[in-house]
């Protein structure tokens, strides 16, 4: 199958969207627990926004990015939903961060 360009751009932005919407509606999961798992988190996604919006000559700071991936402000998310992490997420974001490599 054959896609275009801006049929491909805005499947990703849908997706995109969908993604930020799930980690919104399941505050739950913790960070550390998606790093542990995947690779990556909502901070992640955060840089890769801001990153993004820096190439393409738009000044947009990390805090912003933030804020458009969780919702809210992130100081605000944090007192709200994240959680003392265990020990034994540490020793799993450990091995993450062996297994991935830091972003």
């Amino acid at each position: 199958m054959e896609i275009d360009d801006q049929t491909r751009l805005e499947l990703e932005a849908a997706a995109f969207r969908r993604l930020v919407a799930h980690f919104r509606a399941h505050p739950e999961v913790q960070n550390i627990d998606l790093m542990t798992l995947s690779g990556f988190c909502r901070n992640c996604l955060s840089k890769w926004y801001k990153a993004a919006a820096e190439e393409r000559g738009l000044a947009l700071d990390y805090e912003a990015a933030r804020e458009i991936v969780y919702g809210m402000p992130y100081a605000d998310y944090k007192a709200k939903y994240q959680e003392e992490a265990t020990s034994e997420q540490k020793a799993g974001y450990a091995a993450a961060q062996e297994r991935f490599g830091a972003d």
